[in-house]
């Protein structure tokens, strides 16, 4: 092994004129801070540097103003010896003068005003030329690399997925076409990859943005006139561009083409896709447009139950549409919720309560589709570990037993009793937790499910029985806020009883107990539901 590298007093003085500084510097951080009450931890003797060694600790061993790296700062030639404690660190992360305090301030600016005699600070002022060079060619480097880093993604956005490519020409003709004055023509991205998109702008020369709709992890909605269809108003649901969000925009069309094959006359509640495009390296769906979703109209109106008679619409429909996903296209939607359930009209009556003092809206349509496809898998596809929204997941997804069809019903179940309640039936986000609030509201959990879960899931039972602690403050909220599920009951009228019947079949624990989507569109709740006048929109 060859020896450390050693230099004599005098080539040490010659390269590192400011060694002693830091000698002293050091002495002073590790002893002189007591006084302060600092909570630092002493250095062992071994590690002081010895005579006639030199140590690269904080040392700037290179006169080059280029090299600003963390250890290489110019701050510690400022003091002189006896300073006191060390000054804070700047943050490059932020432009000069922009969100500091006045200490960071100090510190690239000294002056005399700041200095106080009483301190023990001494500043050693730099000439005026010397700081701005440094201030101006760390300015410079920034600028150059921020040019890097913008020339580098526009290379990036200008790259069209072959796999995503249409049958049609419409991604070549795309490329050809010269660029335009607005940003969404240039494609231009903002920082979290969406289409920097504005009212007036004209995608692939035929869907003009009319205003945003939504926005989500995946990428954002928008409402635009398709010039092609005489100007009917659609829905672009534009992909955010990055390669993994556009593995997931295949998965969709792939799913969504083989609705439209299956239903061409659009009667099973599903959303329609009508076109799909690449524009700048985004995946753009176009879907039919609808209106706000089931759960946006009752947060929107305080949380104020739906009637019993529009969640019987509703929740046929809901059953309708997944049961044509289950048994006619062996698919499984994994992600339903009231979110993914919209309204095709959202025309509503608003009417004053004076039993509640306030105005109250009611919709006039219950006709709803089935949206949000980007986790459906087919039967045959690889299953992952976890699917569903917490609040919709069913008891063998936290279990880890594997899942399959039944997972949508026990989904819809959650649902149901939210349109009916106003409010979600388990509203948690810990597993141990939402075990608790289902053998609160349903019973004692299957012992064979308990016995038949995952290895890593044993942590939450202890000699076959769920390891809850009710005395705790987690076991307090959900003795308070959870009760059986019967007595939510709001009426004993006979529909409220075929409903809660209805929603008890599908929260069954054990997946092949629970009700299937088939024979749930024939239970005595959806008595007279099957005409094709029921398929409309239902006026309440």
């Amino acid at each position: 092994m060859a020896p450390s590298r050693r230099y004599s007093p005098s080539d040490r003085d010659r390269l590192y004129p400011d060694q002693d500084l830091y000698r002293d510097r050091e002495d002073q951080d590790l002893y002189g801070d007591r006084d302060r009450g600092w909570k630092r931890r002493r250095r062992s003797p071994s590690r002081h540097r010895q005579e006639g060694s030199y140590g690269r600790t904080r040392s700037v061993h290179n006169n080059n103003n280029n090299d600003r790296s963390v250890d290489r700062r110019p701050f510690d030639r400022r003091l002189r010896k006896g300073g006191g404690g060390r000054p804070r660190r700047p943050d490059h992360s932020r432009g000069r003068g922009h969100g500091r305090d006045q200490e960071a301030d100090a510190y690239y600016q000294p002056t005399r005003d700041l200095l106080s005699p009483n301190t023990g600070y001494a500043y050693r002022e730099r000439p005026q030329c010397d700081e701005s060079y440094r201030w101006k060619d760390g300015e410079r480097e920034c600028g150059r690399k921020r040019r890097r880093q913008q020339q580098r993604g526009s290379r990036r956005r200008s790259y069209y997925s072959p796999s995503l490519s249409p049958s049609s020409s419409s991604s070549l003709s795309a490329s050809r076409t010269p660029p335009r004055s607005s940003a969404a023509a240039r494609g231009e991205d903002d920082a979290e990859g969406h289409l920097i998109c504005h009212s007036g702008d004209v995608l692939q020369e035929r869907y003009e943005v009319l205003g945003v709709l939504g926005e989500g992890t995946f990428g954002r909605v928008v409402r635009c006139a398709d010039r092609r269809r005489g100007g009917q108003q659609v829905a672009l649901k534009i992909i955010k561009n990055k390669e993994k969000y556009r593995e997931v925009a295949r998965l969709e069309i792939n799913v969504l083409e083989r609705i439209n094959r299956r239903d061409p006359d659009n009667q099973h509640f599903c959303v329609r896709l009508l076109d799909w495009f690449l524009h700048r390296g985004h995946v753009c769906l176009s879907f039919e447009l609808l209106a706000t979703s089931t759960f946006d109209f009752l947060r929107d109106n305080d949380y104020l139950p739906y009637a019993v008679g529009q969640v019987r619409h509703m929740a046929w429909q809901v059953c309708a549409a997944v049961r044509f996903l289950h048994d006619d296209n062996r698919l499984t939607h994994t992600d339903l919720k009231p979110e993914n359930i919209l309204f095709v009209s959202a025309d509503a009556a608003r009417t004053y309560s004076a039993e509640r003092k306030r105005h109250e809206r009611t919709v006039r349509s219950t006709a709803v589709r089935v949206v949000d496809f980007g986790s459906a898998t087919f039967d045959h596809e690889h299953h992952s570990a976890v699917v569903s929204t917490r609040h919709y997941r069913a008891p063998e997804v936290i279990l880890g037993l594997g899942w399959a069809q039944p997972c949508d019903a026990w989904s819809i179940g959650c649902i149901l009793f939210e349109y009916y309640a106003g409010f979600a039936l388990f509203q948690t986000h810990d597993n141990r937790e939402h075990l608790a609030m289902m053998e609160r509201i349903l019973g004692p959990l299957p012992p064979g499910m308990v016995r038949q879960a995952a290895r890593r899931k044993h942590k939450y039972f202890h000699r076959g029985r769920l390891d809850w602690d009710e005395r705790s403050s987690a076991g307090r909220y959900v003795r308070e806020n959870c009760k059986p599920l019967r007595r939510y009951l709001l009426s004993e009228a006979e529909e409220h009883q075929r409903l809660f019947h209805l929603i008890q079949s599908m929260l069954e624990y054990e997946p092949d107990k629970r009700l299937a989507l088939a024979d749930a569109l024939k239970h005595p709740f959806f008595e007279g539901m099957g005409g094709a006048s029921d398929l409309g929109a239902k006026k309440t």
